[in-house]
């Protein structure tokens, strides 16, 4: 027996190996194959697939100007503003700051409550929707950057009582499966164009005057008034060629070949040539914005404080009612729709799932992790959190336990202390990254009913619609109503013909029902109701497993089967 070994089995042994159930602890429910330096790989491999979204947060959510000031009849929303773009600069490394801290926070309770290998973070796609459509690109959009982080800290309190009602449950349900999967292609087309526009990509397309799009690629300094790429210099910016084949191709080969941590390798890459200052690609020009931020880049390690980002949310919405609103149910179902599905996936990846039950344990504690994590976000400055399909890296490398979470939030609370690296990473380094998250998440599409058009045409208007008028709620609203629409008036003609007027193929149509296996309450509710004691405790059968799936209840199909619904 080795060093490696001996150190896991002292480690079981302990008090921390038998509450995280690792093999040889003793525990009546130890999972096998769990050992102490398996789990702290997988941590780090989990850390090295998702460090990526501490520059790529920063980068989308700063473009929306956080709680600097841009005047509203400024021609080009303060881009030329060079005190604005400061100011802007300064809330980009209080949200490289706010990322880490965040994510180190959630994962690592997620680890310690409730003993699962997955971590948590900024959510890819909410995170855009609240730049660029809540709050809008330097603060154009519905509301502002305050009361955006009003909405998304109410959000996380009724996504805990959500969960602790069962109630969340019900909502994930509830929504079709088509729209479900149509919402994170969408998305996936969402990040795809913001991708490739200038704001937070490589600038490959930009908005025209004959055309809604075209494409561009020209530097920064030859674009009009009017946003236009003069045609002499498109496709000439070597930024743009740097990010495609250093941050694109680069990174697609290595994630072909299985590489961990291919995305923040391709990230770090592009960083590094636009590093220098003598070269044509540079992210540090000679400019007085270019010299702050390579004054702050030269510090290297350092802690930068949260300044112009922490607890700043306003709670009079009294002049925003509508578009508060909005934004507040728009947050609350992705967040339902992404947690449900990525922690579910994550649970049976790793092999925590009940079969019988369909559920994992401490599910109630997982969920109420993620919700109570999108509050505390919120007063950092960023928006919601939620689990992350990444930490399948960890779990493919052995992670079972929550010790797997608890290595990545200490990876992650290490990462605050880079912030000067993290601040420095260009958008033609990370715009690349958000078309590849986009092509993950398109791949939803193939299991979406295609057979049957009261399914498919919704899901098309979902997907359609997000990316062509940028914005996610619009995408949801379009889809869900259409479903509406469409099949309650296939309904309505088969119950006046008598049966008789039906869709020849209505028999492909997706099952569909608002009903929850074992009724709306949740299982601790009913608990309660019998006057258990420990209510908190799922009851016990006399051969030590659980009670029946029917007194749990969980998110699935008409035969009970749960549905992934991935996300982000």
């Amino acid at each position: 027996m080795g060093w490696v070994d001996k150190t896991n089995a002292m480690v079981a042994r302990t008090a921390i190996g038998k509450y995280f159930r690792l093999e040889g602890s003793g525990h009546l429910k130890e999972r096998k194959g769990s050992y102490f330096w398996t789990e702290l790989r997988a941590g780090l491999a989990t850390f090295f697939a998702m460090a990526y979204i501490i520059s790529v947060n920063a980068s989308i959510t700063s473009q929306s100007g956080g709680t600097c000031v841009c005047p509203p009849d400024s021609p080009d929303l303060c881009d030329s503003d060079p005190a604005y773009m400061m100011c802007v600069q300064e809330i980009n490394r209080d949200l490289v700051t706010a990322t880490a801290a965040i994510a180190a926070l959630t994962s690592f309770a997620m680890g310690l409550c409730a003993n699962m290998p997955i971590a948590l973070a900024p959510g890819m796609g909410l995170n855009a929707y609240f730049a660029f459509t809540v709050v809008g690109y330097h603060g154009s959009g519905m509301v502002p950057y305050e009361v955006a982080l009003t909405a998304v800290f109410a959000e996380g309190f009724v996504f805990i009582g959500l969960t602790l009602l069962g109630i969340r449950q019900w909502l994930a349900r509830a929504i079709p499966a088509s729209i479900k999967l149509a919402t994170g292609v969408g998305i996936g087309l969402y990040l795809t164009i913001i991708g490739l526009a200038y704001s937070a990509g490589i600038g490959l397309i930009t908005g025209a005057q004959a055309t809604p799009l075209e494409l561009a690629g020209c530097s920064q300094q030859y674009i009009t008034d009017e946003g236009i790429c003069p045609p002499s210099q498109k496709m000439r910016n070597p930024a743009m060629w740097i990010g495609i084949f250093c941050g694109g191709i680069f990174t697609v080969m290595l994630m072909m070949y299985r590489v961990k941590g291919a995305i923040i390798m391709g990230i770090l890459l592009v960083s590094i040539i636009s590093w220098p200052r003598t070269t044509p690609v540079t992210f540090f020009p000679y400019t007085e914005l270019g010299d702050s931020a390579f004054d702050f880049f030269k510090q290297v390690v350092t802690f930068h404080p949260i300044k112009r980002t922490l607890n700043v949310l306003q709670w009079d919405i009294s002049g925003y009612g509508g578009q508060f609103g909005l934004a507040f149910i728009t947050f609350l179902y992705v967040d339902i729709l992404d947690c449900t599905g990525t922690l579910y996936s994550m649970a049976r990846f790793c092999g925590a799932i009940d079969e019988r039950t369909q559920d994992f344990e401490n599910s109630s504690i997982a969920y109420s992790v993620d919700a109570i994590g999108i509050s505390i976000g919120s007063l950092f400055g960023s928006p919601p959190v939620t689990a992350y399909i990444e930490s399948g890296a960890g779990i493919s490398e052995g992670g079972k336990t929550g010790l797997t979470a608890m290595f990545t939030g200490l990876a992650f609370f290490i990462a605050i202390f880079f912030a000067p690296i993290f601040a420095s990473i260009p958008p033609w380094a990370t715009g690349c990254t958000l078309i590849i998250v986009g092509s993950l998440m398109a791949q939803a599409a193939k299991d979406i009913n295609w057979r049957y058009m009261g399914d498919s045409i919704p899901a098309f208007l979902t997907i359609a619609v997000m990316p062509f008028t940028y914005s996610i709620a619009y995408g949801l609203i379009a889809g869900i109503i259409s479903y509406a629409i469409i099949n309650t008036g296939v309904w309505l003609v088969e119950k006046a013909s008598g049966g008789r007027i039906v869709p020849p193929n209505k028999d492909e149509k997706d099952p569909w029902t608002w009903r929850i296996p074992g009724g709306f309450f949740p299982p601790w509710m009913k608990r309660v109701a019998r006057g258990k004691k420990d209510f908190w405790k799922s009851d016990e059968q006399s051969d030590g497993s659980e009670r029946p799936a029917a007194e749990k209840g969980f998110a699935g199909d008409a035969e009970g089967k749960p549905v992934d619904i991935k996300i982000a």
